[in-house]
C-alpha cells in the first residue's frame, strides 16, 4: 500500500514497466523508447511534447504536437488501446469558437489536456501577436470549442488544475518573451468562468539550489492531487556553453493554496542521458507534458518530448516521487529559490 494517496481517478490499465534492479533515481525510462518515432505519418517530420488522458473505451486519447515538413507546428488527435502504440489523425484539429465559426491558430504547440468534471480542456501555446496561451474545450475529441485566450502575450506553459479551488479554476503559466525566453518563473492565476483571469500569484522562481533549473522553469503535466499536496512535474532549463538543457523537476504545492510551495527538489528527477534525448532537432531536451496515474497502486506514467523529435515514456510511483522531492528539499519558500544558478 502506498504511503501517499493519489486522490484523482484511477487508471488501472496505464502502461507500465517495473523498475530495473539498478535504479538510481525516482524515475525510470521505458525500455522501448521512443514510443513515437520521427516521420510518424505522411507529411509530419516530428511529433513530441504531447498530452494524453484515459478514454471511455478503456484506451487512451490525446492531443499531439505535430510539425510538418515545413516545420510548422499544429495539434492533432491521437488514439491508443495501450498508451504506447498510437494512431495519429490525418489532419489538424479544427477549432471553432462558441458561435461555431472557425478559429484556427496559425501555429500551436506544447499542448496539455486536463479533465475537469465531464469535459476536457486543452491548453497550448498559440499565436496571438506572439506566443500566448490558447484554451479549448471538448467532450468527444472530435469537436473542439476555442475559448478566450487566458492571457495577453507573451506566455507559455499554461496548465490547468483538474478541479476548482475555492470555487475557482486555477492555472499555472510562465510569462515569456517573443523568442526562446532566456528567463522565466511559474505563476498561478484564477478564474470563476474561464474567461476573466486574476488573483495572480508567484509560485516558484527559476534557480533554486540546482543549476539545472537556473535559466527558466515551466509547468509540465496537469498537477496530480495527492494526500501530501499537488504533485507537480515541471521542466527546468540551464544554459551551457553548447546551448540549453531541459530536465525534469518536481515540487509539492499546497492543496488549497497552490501558490504555496511545500517542497521543491534541489535535484532533477530526470535529465537527458539517452541518445534519443541528447540528439535530435533540438538536442538535450526532456519536456514532460502528461501523466497517467492509478490511485490504487500509486503508479505514474510520464509522457515527455525527447529532443524535440519524438515522444518517450517514463515511470515512477507517488511514493518514490514525493519521497525524493522531500528528501532533496533544503528549505521551504523563497529561501530555496534565491539562487539563479
Amino acid at each position: 500500500m502506498s504511503k501517499y494517496q493519489v486522490l484523482s481517478e484511477s487508471t488501472p490499465n496505464l502502461p507500465w514497466q517495473d523498475a530495473p534492479k539498478n535504479l538510481q533515481g525516482p524515475i525510470w525510462r521505458y525500455s522501448n523508447n521512443p514510443i513515437i518515432e520521427r516521420n510518424p505519418v505522411p507529411g509530419i517530420a516530428r511529433i513530441f511534447n504531447s498530452a494524453v488522458v484515459p478514454w471511455h473505451d478503456g484506451g487512451f486519447i490525446g492531443v499531439f504536437r505535430a510539425e510538418t515538413t515545413a516545420t510548422l507546428p499544429h495539434l492533432r488527435v491521437g488514439r491508443s488501446a495501450d498508451g504506447i502504440n498510437w494512431t495519429i489523425a490525418d489532419r489538424p484539429i479544427d477549432f471553432k469558437d462558441e458561435n461555431e465559426k472557425s478559429w484556427n491558430p496559425y501555429y500551436a504547440y506544447d499542448p496539455r489536456v486536463t479533465k475537469i468534471g465531464e469535459s476536457y480542456y486543452v491548453t497550448w501555446c498559440t499565436e496571438f501577436h506572439g506566443p500566448a496561451i490558447g484554451l479549448a474545450r471538448t467532450d468527444n475529441f472530435v469537436n473542439f470549442t476555442r475559448l478566450e485566450n487566458p492571457f495577453i502575450p507573451f506566455n507559455r506553459n499554461g496548465v490547468l488544475f483538474p478541479r476548482k479551488i475555492d470555487g475557482e479554476y486555477a492555472i499555472l503559466s510562465r510569462a515569456s518573451d517573443n523568442g526562446h525566453t532566456p528567463f522565466g518563473d511559474i505563476f498561478l492565476s484564477r478564474s470563476k468562468d474561464l474567461v476573466y483571469w486574476g488573483k495572480h500569484r508567484h509560485v516558484m522562481e527559476r534557480g533554486g539550489s540546482g543549476w539545472w533549473q537556473g535559466l527558466k522553469i515551466g509547468a509540465g503535466p496537469t498537477p496530480i492531487e495527492t494526500s501530501e499536496g499537488w504533485l507537480v512535474f515541471y521542466h527546468g532549463v540551464c544554459n551551457t556553453c553548447n546551448g540549453y538543457v531541459y530536465s525534469l523537476g518536481g515540487a509539492i504545492l499546497d492543496l488549497e493554496n497552490p501558490a504555496i510551495v511545500k517542497y521543491r527538489s534541489r535535484n532533477y528527477l530526470l535529465t537527458p542521458e539517452m541518445p534519443y534525448e541528447e540528439v535530435g532537432f533540438v538536442p538535450n531536451v526532456i519536456f514532460p507534458c502528461a501523466t497517467l496515474q492509478d490511485a490504487k497502486t500509486g503508479r505514474i506514467a510520464i509522457y515527455y518530448g525527447a529532443a524535440d523529435s519524438t515522444v518517450a515514456l517514463a515511470f515512477t510511483t507517488v511514493d518514490l516521487a514525493i519521497d525524493f522531492i522531500k528528501s532533496t528539499t533544503e528549505s521551504i519558500g523563497r529561501d530555496q529559490t534565491d539562487g539563479k544558478g
